[in-house]
């Protein structure tokens, strides 16, 4: 059997793995909110996010194409082994962070894999970075922004709607209203899985199209083969469906502020900003896009304050995600370099990390040290009206403890 078409197979095996890891790995933070909120079970949750993963795979190609054939200016000799290594380097960075609990993007990951490993084997010159910047870079540093500020203004419009004085409630008997936003949670949560489909589920199409287009097995102007939709599309849905509940089990404790009007408006902003995205074919971080709507919404919430120095942490993380997965894919360039045992050699290393996190991670404990949610990392940013009350009072009292003792050594003077 010819050589060049088993690294095709791998490179389409290895796409179809990431795929799955993306889809515990992110597509859970669709349903961060309406969990946290109590408007759906977590297995109810996962199983609605697959179902929706899988639909929205289906639903265009544009962001497909945008890696298949706008990563590598015109010219370049894409090989086979150069995406075998970017999708390996991609692999190994995912499953780190997940299992390490660091707010990475899967999409970040995926990127960086591949331009790691185009600039080991071609230099920088073979890097479109023109086309880089207007589909990944710039919606990458404006998308999570917009989302925020439509989410915090759909926060506000929501309490606007719903509020009621004090004297109305004792005469009417009849509160707010908002607990009913938890059923308008069943629909907006659906829509950012849905959204997370046709963005996250048409970048592995995307790769595995650059993969037989490198290979010779179909030229750059066939668009994405039906059978790697569907392949895609399964793959990231099982991901999603077998693996997503074990992020969402600490869900909970991080997104109790979350309010299920500030829930039905951050998940709104997100898939919206998604959905358009995924038309113009930019490749967005799902992670990054929720975590700035979730922190739009708790700043809605009249009281909310930010903790601009968690904030930072969490900005500093998307940031670091592009070199690090760009590092770890030149490594596996280098590697692929040697030839067919180089090859042989990263394949191997990769399963068997892959395989020693997923054993690691059955064994211990699942908590916030080993398996943190991004969005519920992002929803600490904002601390709410009752935290920053407690805040103020603790401050309060420990200014005056302070100021008691103060008294007590200048009087013993």
């Amino acid at each position: 059997m010819d050589s060049a078409f088993l690294v095709v197979a791998a490179v389409v095996a290895i796409a179809l793995f990431f795929d799955f890891t993306n889809g515990f790995h992110d597509t859970a933070n669709a349903m961060a909110t309406p969990i946290a909120t109590g408007a759906l079970r977590p297995k109810t949750a996962v199983a609605i996010a697959a179902i929706m993963n899988l639909v929205g795979a289906f639903l265009g190609t544009a962001v497909a194409k945008t890696i298949s054939t706008g990563m590598f200016n015109e010219g370049v000799n894409v090989l086979p082994q150069m995406v075998f290594a970017g999708l390996t380097g991609a692999v190994v960075w995912n499953l780190l962070t997940w299992f390490l609990g660091l707010p990475s993007s899967s999409s970040h990951a995926l990127f960086g894999g591949l331009v790691g490993a185009g600039i080991a084997y071609s230099g920088f010159a073979s890097i479109n970075f023109a086309n880089m910047v207007e589909k990944v870079v710039i919606p990458a540093l404006f998308a999570p922004f917009i989302a925020a500020v439509a989410a915090f203004v759909a926060t506000r419009l929501a309490y606007v709607i719903t509020m009621r004085s004090d004297a109305q409630r004792a005469a009417t008997g009849i509160a707010t209203g908002r607990g009913k936003y938890r059923y308008g949670q069943w629909f907006s949560s659906s829509l950012v899985a849905l959204a997370h489909g046709t963005n996250d589920g048409q970048k592995t199409m995307g790769v595995i199209t650059l993969g037989l287009i490198a290979g010779g097995v179909i030229s750059a102007d066939a668009g994405v083969p039906l059978w790697v939709m569907v392949s895609a599309a399964i793959a990231i849905a099982a991901g999603t469906y077998a693996g997503g509940w074990r992020i969402i089990r600490t869900m909970g404790s991080g997104l109790a502020e979350i309010k299920p009007a500030q829930g039905f408006a951050a998940e709104t902003s997100t898939g919206s900003a998604i959905l358009a995205s995924s038309i113009f074919g930019f490749a967005l971080s799902t992670t990054q896009v929720a975590s700035g709507s979730v922190i739009g919404a708790g700043l809605g919430r009249r009281g909310g304050a930010v903790r601009w120095s968690k904030a930072g942490q969490i900005v500093l993380a998307w940031f670091f995600t592009l070199p690090a997965s760009a590092l770890v894919g030149a490594a596996s360039a280098w590697l692929t370099h040697i030839g067919t045992v180089g090859l042989i050699i990263d394949g191997v290393l990769m399963i068997a990390v892959s395989i020693a996190i997923f054993q690691v991670s059955r064994r211990n404990k699942v908590n916030h040290h080993n398996v943190r949610s991004e969005v519920e990392g992002a929803a600490k940013t904002v601390a709410s009206p009752r935290q920053v009350r407690k805040e103020a009072e603790a401050a309060a009292a420990a200014a005056k403890k302070a100021a008691k003792k103060s008294t007590k050594k200048g009087g013993k003077k």
